[in-house]
């Protein structure tokens, strides 16, 4: 039996970075592009004196403690140093999207009650302006566009840094972390240090980190994976963070940091592996690799091109992962895990373990995480150290989503196997009835679909339908091919087969009519995704049910359609 997860003083985030900013204060801790290949070193002593000294500046304007400050902007060196600041100030950090909409970026801010906000790198500040309410400070780091704010450089060259350790209520509340909105206005998620720290213990029995080990940071720091992974870890373990710069420099900033530990979404895993077949084709890479000594050298010379030659540990989250997928990496030597969590809960909750694979399962729960499957629902509950003190604001809310004896609903229906593995089959919500009176649910279906290479997403649907069928959305550089009548015509095909290979591997009531190829994206914007690119199915279902008919009426495996 393993020793229980507990929290010491010593583990807090803000305790973690004042030990390093003493033991290792010449060492650097952030590695920032700047642009043209330049980039910036913040070691642990020239970040701690940025964040005192805008410390002291928060408090100089008299909130009271525990306002709320939000940080919106991509991710950056300068993000992590407000983020520290805020919780160093004795306030909440309010973590923010750069892609919310303006109504998202309104809402957030006023639900929040921000009394400031950090305004970081922006691609587009179109949003800035319709969401941020007039007379609300601004406070613009050093990648941030031209806005008009207070310059971080100019108030931390003007105030004195805070002196101390502080030392917070534990249990009090340091962040407030507002869902993506999948499923209605976004919900601000309340940890405490304690859940945050306690949520690192856990995972790190799993996954051993040290003050050795780089990340890089390329996920929204307002997510909760980015934020405990990069973010948190770094300051438990006095690891360093290289940024990226942008999605045209990623391989190259991947290739500078060359992290030990790397996550991202199945997504991008897939790309990479099209990338390298795009060199290599499938059969003959098979062929190297089974070569003994010519194998080694291809699997080296793959991983380093990717920058990844010196990941320990690989992790694949926030949609199922293939499991040919999963075996195409580690066939490289690449130990890639699946991990599975929330915001609710830390995003600690299962992964997978090294070296194991249980193929269609995210893993055994990590320590101090206890697990059950609600009868009748068949919804995932689960119950830990991380959970979330409850909705902002929202007590109704928080008291449908945590059960009476303090179990999490995570809204994921599932089943757990005999040694314990919690295998994932769908959104309990998102689950529908066609006309034959069988239940389909689609979140398995759409992981299959999204693996064609030109799918960016899609969205299964088929209430009171026949059988059902997907809307899709290409990707950029697909949809711009489209728009030759060649080329449409070879998408076309390549569909076609797709959409015979996955209907193969579905049920008879689970298999697409059709496929309805929407050339229009979906965007944050628009608001048919959310700012992690999670399609909102409740607003595209709206906006394209009136067709459905008239696509069945076509009777075309693939249906056109620019709308």
């Amino acid at each position: 039996m393993t020793e229980p997860v507990t929290v010491n003083p010593g583990d807090l985030p803000l305790q973690c970075f004042c030990r390093w900013e003493r033991e290792r204060r010449d060492q650097v801790y952030l590695t920032q592009p700047t642009g043209a290949g330049a980039v910036q070193d913040i070691t642990w002593g020239e970040a701690g004196d940025q964040i005192r000294r805008m410390a002291a500046w928060l408090q100089s304007q008299g909130w009271p403690a525990g306002s709320r400050v939000a940080i919106i902007g991509k991710n950056s060196a300068h993000w992590i140093l407000a983020d520290l600041a805020i919780l160093m100030a004795g306030h909440v950090s309010v973590p923010l999207y750069p892609t919310f909409n303006g109504d998202a970026l309104a809402y957030t801010l006023q639900h929040s009650d921000a009394r400031a906000c950090f305004i970081g790198k922006m691609d587009d500040i179109a949003n800035l302006r319709s969401g941020i309410p007039a007379g609300l400070p601004l406070i613009a780091l050093p990648l941030a566009p031209a806005i008009e704010a207070l310059q971080w450089s100019d108030l931390i060259q003007a105030t004195p840094p805070l002196q101390g350790t502080p030392a917070p209520d534990p249990t009090g509340v340091c962040t407030i972390i507002y869902t993506s909105g999948t499923t209605g206005k976004p919900k601000g998620v309340m940890h405490s240090f304690n859940t945050i720290a306690w949520g690192i213990n856990s995972a790190t029995r799993r996954i051993k980190m040290d003050s050795a080990d780089r990340f890089i940071s390329y996920l929204p720091l307002a997510h909760v994976a980015e934020r405990m992974l990069i973010e948190q870890c770094s300051l438990r373990y006095g690891a360093r963070i290289f940024f990226a710069e942008s999605l045209d420099t990623f391989i190259q900033d991947l290739q500078r940091a060359r992290p030990t530990i790397f996550f991202s979404v199945p997504r991008l895993w897939v790309k990479f592996q099209q990338g390298v077949h795009a060199k290599l084709p499938p059969r003959k890479l098979e062929r190297l690799l089974a070569l003994p000594f010519i194998g080694n050298m291809v699997r080296r010379k793959i991983l380093k091109g990717l920058g990844l030659d010196q990941c320990r540990l690989a992790a694949g989250g926030a949609a199922p992962m293939p499991a040919d997928v999963l075996r195409w990496y580690r066939r490289l030597g690449l130990d890639l895990v699946e991990v599975y969590g929330m915001t609710e809960n830390c995003a600690i909750s299962h992964a997978s373990l090294p070296g194991t694979l249980k193929t269609g399962t995210v893993g055994l729960p990590y320590d101090g995480v206890q697990q059950r499957i609600e009868p009748g629902s068949g919804e995932i509950l689960m119950h830990s150290g991380a959970l979330m003190l409850g909705y902002y604001r929202e007590p109704e809310q928080t008291a449908a989503t945590i059960t009476a004896d303090c179990w999490l609903r995570t809204g994921d229906q599932g089943s757990i196997d005999g040694d314990g593995y919690l295998q994932i089959t769908g959104r309990v919500k998102d689950i529908f009835k066609t006309t034959k009176g069988k239940y389909v649910a689609p979140s398995p279906v759409e992981d299959l679909l999204v693996m064609h290479p030109d799918i960016e997403a899609c969205l299964v649907t088929g209430a009171n339908l026949v059988q059902p069928l997907a809307l899709v959305m290409l990707s950029a550089d697909a949809a711009a091919r489209s728009m030759s009548l060649d080329s449409r015509q070879e998408l076309t095909y390549s569909l076609e087969r797709y959409l015979t290979t996955v209907n193969a591997r579905l049920e008879p009531h689970e298999r697409l009519q059709c496929l309805a190829v929407l050339t229009t994206p979906w965007t944050p914007e628009n608001g048919f995704v959310t700012p992690t690119m999670k399609v909102i199915r409740r607003r595209i279902e709206e906006r394209y049910a009136p067709q459905y008919a008239q696509w069945y009426e076509q009777g075309q495996p693939v249906v056109w359609t620019g709308a």
